[in-house]
């Protein structure tokens, strides 16, 4: 399918593809996750680490290099999908922010406020109090239930529970119809790769307990997983726990993961020691693959990597344009690129 045109009518966006040498008309929305790379503010709460955070082990300058944040953010978040749907992303989750103040300052931003978003946000037990939230337009999607789910670890050593992120489920109404969504922020890969994998396993286990009580209530379940997940598509966490697939031939239940090809095609969304990683994932489930168009479907994914949120020169030339360095602010933007797809819907 080829995008011929775009067009505003009313709260929906339009676009027109071309199916089988016949125009037809579908409404279309963006739906994302970014990584807002240590979103703190700059007030020390005694409740957590946060005096750890890039922004808070700033020496002077805390205030505006804490708006400049915010506007970065905003600029990304505003440009996410925008040149196909003409409008900034109806969904996204996010990660890595420390409290529902800085998403609110966040959505407030004059590059968002007209958006009129609203936030899904719980404190997680995170002992430096990051979190994972979700946005969404008022106009497109209204959250009727939401719930945090906590993952127990524990340090293999010690034996002593880690305090890590929950994961968010936020089921709602994307227009009039009914999907659900889990955002994560998995454990990172502290002390090494293969040490710290039981903990991602463990969270893609929870992932799969949420999606299996949505699946029991109802097997055409739309569920979206997405989040950053500190492993690659083809680690075990994803391939062996979720059996996320990247062909869209699955059973009822199956679920599709379209970054898996991205990652074999070389590309990804974070870099380290010049090897890239495809963390920032989105997956679906089989009933958002179907060819009838008269209810939301997938369309297409993508990973937003504008040229202006790449590091331009030096060591890190290539690499996503992080906010803090060494050396403090860079006035940039996250040390992740965002990921997104389009969902279309056939207008009769």
């Amino acid at each position: 399918m080829n995008c011929l045109k775009i067009a505003f009518i009313g709260l929906f966006f339009m676009v027109f593809l071309n199916t089988n040498a016949q125009d037809k008309k579908f409404k279309i929305h963006t739906v994302a996750f970014y990584n807002l790379e240590n979103l703190f503010d700059t007030i020390n709460d005694t409740s957590k680490l946060d005096e750890y955070s890039p922004m808070m082990e700033l020496k002077t300058d805390k205030g505006p290099v804490y708006k400049k944040k915010i506007r970065n953010m905003a600029r990304v978040i505003a440009d996410i999908g925008k040149d196909v749907s003409e409008n900034s992303p109806s969904i996204i989750g996010v990660c890595e922010v420390e409290n529902k103040a800085v998403l609110e300052d966040l959505v407030n931003d004059s590059l968002l406020v007209d958006k009129d978003y609203g936030i899904v946000h719980y404190n997680s037990t995170d002992v430096r109090g990051i979190d994972v939230a979700l946005l969404y337009q008022k106009k497109a999607f209204t959250p009727i239930s939401t719930s945090s789910h906590e993952l127990k670890i524990y340090n293999a050593d010690t034996n002593k529970r880690v305090y890590t992120r929950e994961q968010l489920l936020v089921s709602g109404k994307l227009e009039d119809e009914t999907i659900h969504l889990i955002v994560n922020h998995w454990p990172s890969r502290r002390g090494g790769e293969a040490k710290s994998r039981p903990k991602r396993v463990a969270a893609a286990k929870l992932s799969n307990h949420l999606l299996d009580s949505l699946q029991m209530i109802d097997p055409y379940a739309k569920v979206f997983i997405m989040g950053d997940l500190n492993d690659n598509p083809n680690n075990a966490s994803v391939k062996k726990i979720l059996k996320a697939k990247p062909s869209k031939k699955l059973g009822l239940k199956g679920i599709y993961n379209p970054y898996i090809n991205f990652y074999k095609n070389g590309i990804g969304t974070t870099a380290y020691r010049d090897a890239w990683s495809l963390f920032d994932q989105i997956m679906i489930t089989k009933p958002l693959l179907e060819k009838d168009y008269s209810s939301f479907q997938f369309y297409k994914a993508g990973i937003y990597n504008k040229n202006y949120i790449i590091t331009k020169n030096g060591a890190y030339k290539g690499y996503p344009l992080r906010s803090f360095g060494y050396h403090g602010f860079n006035n940039g933007f996250s040390d992740h690129f965002p990921v997104y797809i389009y969902l279309i819907k056939e207008v009769p």
